[in-house]
């Protein structure tokens, strides 16, 4: 067994979500939150409103997409979509891990629209050469639960007839996301910028906004839902006039993030950070036989979700061995949160976006290896 390490990240938080803060991320910098003050207030609009044009400018968002603060997350978005949008149409439903599988049930149980449903097994995507997009297709952009993402969107048509709602929550900042090939994106604060939860932000392509404003859902819309008035865009939603009262702190705390964003080189540089830390990771599995990542192909590897299995065949119990490593890292303040997802394969999740040091993911390394090899001494001394 090898001797523990001496070196040890920094920061030993690798959790999917809320993720680590901004590297020089310290509560003073919240010190010009809006506390106390009303969110329809002029300062109040004042924050909301930059929050919505620093996202549009760091992602490059075109100027004629509407972008909105909503409640509940990214779930929350993501829900409004659907619920707005969705049954003008037959839908696609497209999903290769636990929170796409969450959506399908959504529309097919709750909705109950017409809906062709394309799954694809942990690791894996499904083939986007098969998809019918004269229909409204649903997916994720990056699997948080699987590792995977969607490596391109080279497949969607420019002239589709359908709309696409993705759920880009934990691709958003760290992958490239094309603008002219998405109708609704949606991502949370907490994922990539390390914000905090509870927030969530609905973009909408010029397509989506017609299809709100000449269709009507034939459900009951709760309030918390609805987008329009008169079969009109209710426009004050995406300038920053919240259909529900924001946490002026956490809006405070994602300006930080955005303008932190900004000063080391905007969205090529959060990239480039995510990349070069699950580098890390990939290396590290090529180097090791007992460990693997566990999307299939290399083209579609997650750059911030990172997920790893064991594949030595002396672990006979896949979930509790994972468990124990886990356990171990996280006793030892080197790595919180890593275990998989209730839902996926037995194995870790290393969170690799751009708040997270790639020094930190390297010190990481040394530890999984004395976890993995400490794990296996114990299997094999019982």
């Amino acid at each position: 067994m090898t001797n523990t390490p001496s070196a040890r990240p920094a920061n030993p938080r690798f959790s999917s979500g809320p993720c680590a803060k901004i590297p020089t991320f310290s509560l003073d910098k919240l010190s010009d939150a809006a506390l106390g003050r009303s969110h329809r207030a002029a300062i109040g609009k004042e924050k909301l409103k930059a929050a919505i044009e620093e996202t549009r400018e760091i992602l490059g968002i075109p100027a004629d997409y509407k972008i909105g603060i909503v409640p509940a997350s990214d779930t929350g978005a993501v829900e409004m979509a659907m619920w707005s949008l969705l049954g003008a149409r037959k839908a696609t439903m497209v999903a290769w891990e636990s929170f796409g599988s969450g959506w399908v049930s959504d529309v097919v149980k709750q909705l109950k629209i017409d809906a062709e449903v394309k799954e694809a097994g942990y690791g894996e995507i499904v083939d986007f050469a098969t998809i019918d997009f004269d229909t409204d297709v649903v997916f994720t952009w990056n699997g948080t639960t699987s590792g995977v993402r969607l490596p391109n969107g080279d497949a969607i048509p420019a002239d589709r007839a359908g709309l696409t709602i993705c759920d880009a929550t934990s691709a958003a900042f760290a992958m490239d996301l094309p603008w002219d090939k998405l109708d609704v994106t949606t991502f949370s604060w907490q994922k990539v910028m390390g914000g905090e939860a509870a927030h969530g932000m609905l973009i909408l392509s010029p397509r989506a906004v017609e299809r709100l404003e000449s269709y009507t859902p034939a459900w009951p819309m709760p309030k918390i839902f609805r987008m329009t008035k008169g079969g009109k865009l209710i426009d004050g939603i995406f300038k920053g006039e919240t259909i529900n009262t924001p946490s002026m702190l956490a809006v405070e705390d994602y300006l930080v993030a955005l303008a932190w964003a900004k000063e080391i080189g905007g969205l090529p540089k959060l990239i480039e950070r995510a990349t070069t830390n699950a580098k890390v990771l990939w290396d590290f599995c090529d180097r090791h036989d007992w460990i693997d990542n566990l999307a299939v192909d290399p083209a579609t590897r997650s750059n911030t979700s990172v997920c790893l299995r064991f594949t030595d065949d002396r672990i006979t119990d896949g979930a509790a061995f994972a468990k124990a490593v886990a356990k171990k890292l996280e006793t030892a303040n080197v790595a919180y949160d890593i275990g998989a997802y209730r839902d996926a394969p037995a194995g870790l999740r290393v969170w690799c976006g751009a708040t997270i040091e790639s020094a930190d993911v390297e010190a990481l390394t040394l530890w999984l290896k004395w976890a993995f090899e400490a794990t296996v001494a114990e299997l094999e001394a019982a």
